[in-house]
């Protein structure tokens, strides 16, 4: 989010400073090399650090001093209730306070619980107080809704803009920022900051109850002799519901959905109410993400000591090289515990494989589709990449032992 942001504003003209604290990401970054897969990033990114319209540092003072509007967009990972950790944010804050020296608009870009711009503007203003001087500041909340993969698409040409704030000063400096993306019609929409922070969190889990709700039908159709593509056919030509996020499969998984799911829980429980439907979307998305395993593990009757498993698909969707909660990361796990080994081949994700797993006798990744169905038993789909969607299927039965596929994501007709 804190690239694509930067990106994004940058190829517009603006003039943006990126920070952080990894001296080598930031030397890598303004050297033209870009850490994450985002379709489309690294050729922004290339023509604003051409112009000199984007600069990255681990300078705080010099980057906070330069800003008139300063973004916040650090990670809020989960605690262990599964509320969200303010620490990184809260310490950008102090380090605002500390090194400002003029009114400076801070924006909340990060996910927040709802309260958090009332955090930041206290860490700011007790840095201010330390210093003795009493530079004007407002906070704002600004919540992304980037979609991995189509990150650039959704910034560019977004639904809404939400703007939680009640500075008309801030609402007037938002209205000059997005004006590049906001000409077609008016997206900007203002509300307090609360409201807006409570935005982000409904929205996605609106959004994973969609995939939560597709997928327990789907279990249901397997039962009862109903084909679910069919039926989500049937369902998204209604208007009302769409097609959107109701593509059934083997769960889901990224940075986003799971951690703002038990975010969200954890505020409702912490103002004393019990959000059952939202704790029913998380346990039907976590049982649905051993589907797949219970699958093979039925196959072969419980007993997969020495199969060898082709996977293709790593990264949680496509169109990124995330791994973070992926289904592929359950499956693989659950299959090593009962001794089976993995040939694994994704487009993007292998380096960020690599990087969790190490080197282990029982994980070989393959350089190309073909490579990982040498040798296998099965084949198993985790994600829905475009090169796996029309492969040979007579290659693939020609090289499995048992002419058999997991299919994780509906890509393939069971006729086919």
């Amino acid at each position: 989010m804190g690239l694509v942001t930067g990106a994004c504003f940058a190829n517009v003209g603006n003039q943006v400073i990126c920070v952080d604290i990894d001296q080598d990401k930031v030397d890598a970054l303004n050297a033209d090399q870009v850490p994450i897969y985002e379709p489309g990033l690294e050729s922004y990114l290339s023509s604003s650090l051409a112009d000199g319209s984007i600069k990255f540092t681990t300078d705080a003072a010099m980057a906070v001093q330069h800003g008139e509007m300063i973004f916040i967009g650090v990670g809020t990972p989960a605690n262990k209730d599964g509320s969200a950790d303010l620490q990184y944010v809260l310490n950008v804050a102090s380090s605002i306070g500390t090194h400002m020296d003029g009114y400076k608009a801070v924006v909340n870009k990060s996910t927040v619980p709802v309260g958090s711009a009332d955090l930041v503007a206290e860490k700011i203003q007790v840095a201010l107080d330390k210093r003795g001087v009493d530079w004007g500041f407002s906070v704002a909340s600004n919540p992304e809704f980037l979609k991995e993969g189509a990150a650039l698409a959704d910034f560019t040409r977004p639904d809404r803009i939400i703007v939680g704030t009640d500075s008309a000063r801030v609402e007037e400096m938002m209205q000059e920022l997005y004006a590049p993306y906001n000409r077609q019609r008016d997206k900007l929409i203002f509300m307090d900051v609360r409201s807006a922070e409570l935005t982000k969190y409904a929205a996605n889990s609106m959004l994973a109850t969609k995939i939560s709700f597709i997928n327990e039908i789907a279990n249901i159709a397997e039962l009862v002799g109903a084909d679910i593509e069919q039926v989500r056919v049937g369902m998204g030509s209604d208007a009302r519901i769409g097609y959107s996020f109701i593509y059934p499969g083997c769960g889901f998984g990224g940075s986003c959905f799971p951690k703002d799911l038990r975010a969200m829980e954890a505020t409702a429980i912490n103002v004393c109410y019990q959000p059952k439907l939202l704790s029913a979307v998380t346990a039907v998305n976590d049982e649905q993400k051993h589907r797949l395993f219970d699958k093979v593990s039925d196959y072969f009757n419980g007993d997969l000591g020495g199969k060898t498993v082709a996977l293709w698909g790593l990264a949680f969707k496509p169109g990124t090289d995330d791994m973070r909660e992926a289904p592929s990361r359950l499956l693989m796990e659950a299959l090593w515990r009962q001794g089976a080994s993995v040939r694994a081949y994704d487009p993007h994700a292998m380096e960020a494989t690599q990087a969790i797993y190490g080197s282990r006798s029982d994980l070989l990744l393959c350089g190309t589709k073909e490579a990982a169905l040498s040798g296998a038993d099965i084949l198993v789909v985790c994600t829905e990449w475009k090169p796996f969607w029309s492969p040979d299927f007579s290659e693939i039965k020609a090289a499995l032992t048992y002419p058999v596929i997991f299919d994780g994501r509906n890509l393939y007709t069971p006729a086919a």
